[in-house]
């Protein structure tokens, strides 16, 4: 038996198919994975992402602490409640976890790590804060619910805390309002709109129910996995690990290179890296012939294999297969991936697939 969130009740009260991920029993869906995944691009959907942790850093160098941990820069958060996406590296420049940070004021600062890695992330940031004023403190007693679609805010704002309904409904994508318990941030793994709301763990029971009587769609890992995909968000252990850093993951955006003087941990890594010829490029691809693409898969150019998918599925807005893969620099328009022994034709694409229910590139 894995670990269960707070919400483990309400899934099973709903029929969830439960399986185990990244050592908690999650929901992969309440009956189809498909309604779930077109609710959210045409409506709303609810996830329990309970299993993900958030950390609060505090102190006087809270700031500083952050700059050295993080390959973005925390200094670019002037403003209460601003986030930022960035990757925590090794000294190898490899990624040991993404992760979103907030600034919520003066020496305050709140990280949401993935679950499957949250106590090697944890073990990496004490091992990391010898010389740094802080204080990192695991919040084991909060819940996180992501409502996600068209209509998730309008949806959801009549169940929110009256010290923070209209905060929330008044930021800008990539802020959060904080209240006296409830933080709600308009984030989100999807593609589209929506809240991703950190609370007390007694809370999250009761603002289950109320999005369900809301009319909300209950969506499970499955459904999350697809919208991610379309959207050409990374998964973590899949498009990037501890072997493999954000410049061959799509990620070199999340790197803040200014100030030079700013020696964040893998810096030096990254530098050599980003200079090499050979480097692999981080490409999406869209199956034209017949099959599925899944991870794996060996990806083909004039018949050699040039790079490998990372994330590759049956995309339900497009109707087509698509993938995240790491290629060899200078792949053209088209390629083939080697499907059960078949080299099976597809088109050299952008990463992003679909956003806000819609193609995001000409297909």
């Amino acid at each position: 038996m894995g670990l269960r969130t707070p919400l483990f009740a309400e899934h099973e009260r709903l029929n969830a198919r439960i399986v185990p991920f990244g050592g908690w029993d999650m929901p992969l869906h309440y009956g189809s994975q498909l309604e779930e995944h077109h609710a959210v691009r045409r409506r709303a959907g609810i996830f329990d992402v309970s299993h993900m942790q958030p950390v609060d850093i505090t102190g006087s160098g809270a700031g500083s602490f952050l700059r050295r941990l993080l390959a973005n820069d925390v200094v670019k958060l002037k403003d209460p409640g601003k986030a930022l996406y960035s990757c925590m590296l090794n000294d190898q420049g490899g990624v040991v976890d993404d992760l979103i940070c907030y600034y919520r004021g003066p020496e305050r600062y709140r990280l949401v790590v993935n679950a499957g890695t949250a106590d090697k992330d944890l073990d990496w940031m004490q091992a990391h804060a010898a010389g740094f004023d802080v204080q990192i403190d695991r919040r084991r007693d909060l819940a996180m619910i992501a409502i996600q679609g068209p209509q998730a805010r309008a949806l959801a704002a009549p169940l929110l805390p009256a010290d923070c309904r209209d905060a929330a409904l008044a930021i800008a994508p990539f802020f959060a309002a904080d209240g006296a318990r409830w933080f709600v941030g308009r984030t989100g793994y999807t593609g589209e709109d929506g809240f991703e709301i950190i609370l007390p763990a007694e809370d999250a029971p009761g603002l289950w129910q109320g999005l369900i009587a809301a009319g909300i769609q209950p969506c499970g890992l499955g459904a999350r996995d697809t919208l991610r995909l379309e959207a050409g968000m990374n998964l973590y252990g899949q498009d990037m690990d501890e072997t493999v850093g954000p410049l061959e993951s799509g990620l070199g955006w999340t790197i803040a290179w200014e100030p030079l003087e700013r020696q964040f941990i893998g810096r030096e890594a990254l530098v050599a890296l980003r200079d090499n010829p050979a480097r692999r490029d981080f490409v999406g691809l869209l199956l034209t012939g017949r099959g599925v693409l899944r991870g794996h898969q060996q990806v083909l150019s004039e018949g050699r294999v040039v790079g490998e998918i990372t994330s590759g599925g049956f995309a339900p807005t497009l109707e087509r297969s698509i993938a995240l893969a790491r290629v060899a620099p200078g792949l053209g328009a088209t390629c083939a991936v080697d499907i059960r022994g078949k080299a099976v034709p597809a088109l050299v694409v952008k990463t992003t697939f679909v956003r806000h229910g819609k193609p995001a590139q000409a297909f």
